[in-house]
């Protein structure tokens, strides 16, 4: 059974701003990890740097930073910046991303997400080992960058992986595989593809609540808007969902958004999204845990019966 028990930083009912008390209470309460993330919200550094200050015993990491969204360089500073505040502490978690947030968001170009993910990891393997890097790369050209000050403990980097190929790069040359949106039965077909000793984490959605139908509603809305992304469709389509999932595809292509949230069947959200008291969404965490998975990353979402941070508390390890 893993040690590890990670939280999502920020939490979702308040600003960053207004974290420093609860983040520096997780580590009392068993957590062992703060990760964050970066869509439209927080970037996926600053959380970490701030936590890295209010909870030192904390394994900080992100969960992703795209690597289409920063030069390799900026990426490079940012991680080395991080591995210096929390030495030894820090695991730089970088990803594909998808087409909204790179290109429609941020004015990038989505292209080659396998092989840009891959000469990036190459790429920061050096850089944040002190070396100074002039090589062309499949998606990108560096010439003669070297970090002005490389960390002393380099960080550990991982990959969003979905899909086998990403799974099976993650396992050969990343320290470990992020992954989302699945079930714990789905967590040992991940686990197949990236062998035992390499390490799997996965961000877990949880709602407090026992009114399972409006639990349900509501996620049907997250689910719609996540598993329609073409690289989850994919994901999902490999898991198995495909013919479940066909009624939400087609509604959404055809433009009918309400038609879509509707089709989400109650099936998908109870194996997506862990649900119920407390005592049963712990117990369910821990079922992915069983089945291979390394480090749960709790993300608690409003509408639950108590508060989120109520609920960061009721789900900690030692609740």
């Amino acid at each position: 059974m893993t040690d590890n028990w990670g939280m999502t930083i920020p939490f979702s009912d308040r600003s960053l701003a207004r974290s420093r008390e609860l983040v520096a209470e997780l580590p009392g309460l068993g957590y062992t990890d703060a990760w964050s993330a970066e869509v439209s919200g927080v970037d996926g550094f600053t959380p970490l740097t701030l936590a890295a200050q209010w909870a030192p015993a904390l394994r900080l990491g992100s969960a992703i930073v795209p690597v289409s969204t920063r030069g390799p360089g900026l990426l490079a500073m940012s991680a080395a910046t991080l591995a210096d505040l929390a030495p030894g502490r820090f695991v730089l978690g970088i990803g594909a991303s998808s087409p909204a947030i790179v290109e429609r968001w941020n004015a990038g170009r989505f292209e080659k997400p396998y092989a840009r993910t891959r000469d990036t990891l190459r790429f920061l393997r050096r850089a944040l080992a002190g070396e100074k890097v002039s090589e062309a790369y499949e998606t990108f050209e560096v010439k003669g960058f070297k970090l002005e000050r490389a960390p002393e403990v380099a960080p550990k980097i991982v990959l969003a992986a979905l899909r086998p190929r990403m799974l099976r790069l993650a396992a050969a040359e990343a320290d470990g595989a992020i992954t989302n949106w699945l079930s714990p039965d789905d967590v040992r077909r991940v686990r197949a593809e990236i062998g035992e000793g390499t390490e799997l984490i996965a961000r877990l959605f949880v709602c407090v609540s026992e009114d399972a139908e409006r639990v349900r509603e509501m996620a049907r809305r997250m689910l719609a808007g996540y598993l329609t992304v073409p690289v989850y469709a994919a994901f999902h389509d490999w898991l198995g969902r495909g013919e479940v999932l066909r009624p939400m595809h087609e509604a959404w292509r055809a433009g009918d958004r309400r038609a879509a949230v509707k089709a989400v069947p109650d099936e998908v959200v109870d194996a997506l999204i862990v649900h119920g008291d407390a005592a049963t969404c712990r117990a369910r965490i821990r079922q992915y845990v069983d089945n291979g998975l390394d480090t749960p990353v709790l993300a608690p979402i409003p509408g639950g019966d108590i508060s989120i941070e109520q609920a960061v508390r009721e789900l900690a390890p030692t609740a």
